[in-house]
């Protein structure tokens, strides 16, 4: 059984080699063609040779095996050169990828699995915050040409910091985004997500200069220090951490949230300056802007829009992390007026202080209120709404209390559901049942 079971395997194995869409065969004969033809060429300069008398003729005659019948003349040179050609680039196949080849897989399978990437479908997800890596996290298991636009208005935390002492745009959600799509991501996301403690050598204000830090933050704020910009920091971190597609700004300008927040026991909205201070009001959130307002988009966030085939829009904080890139003008004029498909993916549980009692037509209607452009006619930003269905995990599950997303869809837009819930932490996505639900929509 074993012996047969060893058979199969390399049976298997010869036949992944040649299977459609890996690039082998066409160099194969490539390399095969070019050694004919240098062959033909040392049998014209033995022959050659022979003529003009300078090669003996029992050593010619034992070069081009005279004493083998002519059929065996034929075939044993052929076979013992494919073999030899084969050997050779295996080989030097298994030398050339072996620095990017899993420890478990395959040659065969890495070539095969590389290939089928680099071939899959361009797909634009655009939101921020802590939902978007789940879904890029599966969505790399089927493509690599993958481009997440993030919003720049984070103002808190360790990017709020590093935002206001080094005057760069806030790292956090770059960071998770390209830990998400880390080919060693594990290991990434552990070193990315890294927070510096409390030991190191305190300021005058009793915190430490890295206390709270996360490590990522740090390495983007120093490639942008080294290469000038943050828009080439995030291309050098690309491929630092050998990122699966690329992670964009929705605009490298400086800019400020601001919302306008009704009161529990006020008829007229306050303002509330600074995205980390909006869900922290206490209110309910009316509208959501820029300062500066008609600030312009990162070109190629604009082109990753135009060209894709699936834009997807969310998972993340409605008001603090999908909307801010929706208010960048070019930003919603490219979802417009794309061609490709657009699927806005709704949360799975609501989010104290920004959508508390929402409904998915609520999540809708609240995009839908901040589309100020003119010039797009009845075309909104999004075709469909993907949503949870699974509502029968305990709200309890995972250590917390999880207030699910009702699937009361909307009038103007059409909605699918789906079970996409993270059954151990219920107000988390799947990474697999979402990018399995999304990628059927390419």
């Amino acid at each position: 059984m074993s012996e047969r079971t060893s058979i199969v395997k390399i049976i298997h194995t010869w036949r992944g080699w040649f299977a459609l869409g890996i690039g082998v065969k066409r160099w194969l004969i490539v390399l095969i063609l070019g050694a004919i033809i240098v062959g033909v060429g040392i049998s014209a300069f033995l022959i050659a040779l022979s003529q003009q008398g300078l090669l003996s003729t029992e050593f010619y005659n034992l070069l081009t095996l005279r004493f083998l019948p002519t059929a065996l003349r034929i075939l044993v040179p052929i076979a013992a050169g494919c073999a030899l050609i084969i050997w050779a680039a295996v080989r030097l196949g298994l030398n050339l990828i072996a620095p990017f080849r899993r420890p478990d897989e395959r040659v065969v399978d890495s070539l095969y699995r590389h290939s089928q990437k680099s071939r899959g479908p361009r797909i634009v997800a655009i939101g921020g915050g802590t939902g978007m890596p789940a879904l890029l996290r599966g969505l790399s298991q089927y493509t690599n040409n993958i481009t997440a636009v993030v919003t720049v208005a984070d103002d808190g935390g360790s990017s709020g910091r590093l935002r206001r002492e080094l005057g760069v745009l806030p790292p956090g959600d770059f960071r998770n985004n390209m830990a998400a799509l880390a080919r060693d991501e594990a290991l990434m996301t552990q070193l990315l997500q890294y927070r510096f403690g409390g030991q190191l050598e305190e300021t005058e204000n009793g915190q430490g200069e890295l206390q709270g830090h996360a490590f990522g933050n740090l390495l983007l704020a120093a490639l942008t220090g080294i290469t000038g910009s943050f828009d080439e920091a995030l291309i050098a971190a690309g491929r630092v951490l050998a990122v699966r597609g690329q992670v964009l700004p929705s605009t490298l300008a400086n800019v400020t949230l601001m919302a306008e927040v009704v009161m529990p026991s006020e008829d007229k909205p306050i303002r509330v300056v600074g995205e980390s201070a909006i869900p922290k009001s206490g209110g309910r959130i009316d509208k959501v802007a820029l300062e500066p307002a008609d600030v312009p988009a990162y070109p190629p966030s604009v082109k990753a829009i135009l060209q894709a085939d699936l834009v997807v829009i969310g998972p993340g904080s409605l008001y603090t992390s999908i909307i801010p890139n929706l208010l960048v003008p070019d930003i919603a004029r490219a979802l417009q007026r794309t061609r490709a498909k657009r699927v806005y993916v709704c949360n799975l549980a609501t989010q104290p202080g920004e959508t508390d009692n929402y409904n998915v037509a609520d999540h809708v209607l609240a995009i839908e209120r901040h589309d100020e452009l003119e010039d797009h006619g009845d075309r909104g930003f999004f075709d469909l709404v993907l949503a949870n269905r699974n509502l029968s995990v305990p709200p309890s599950t995972g250590g917390g209390y999880t207030v699910f997303v009702e699937s009361d869809g909307p009038d103007s837009v059409p909605m699918i559901t789906a079970d996409l819930v993270d059954e151990q932490r219920p107000w988390r996505h799947d990474s697999e049942k979402l990018s399995r639900a999304v990628i059927e929509f390419v």
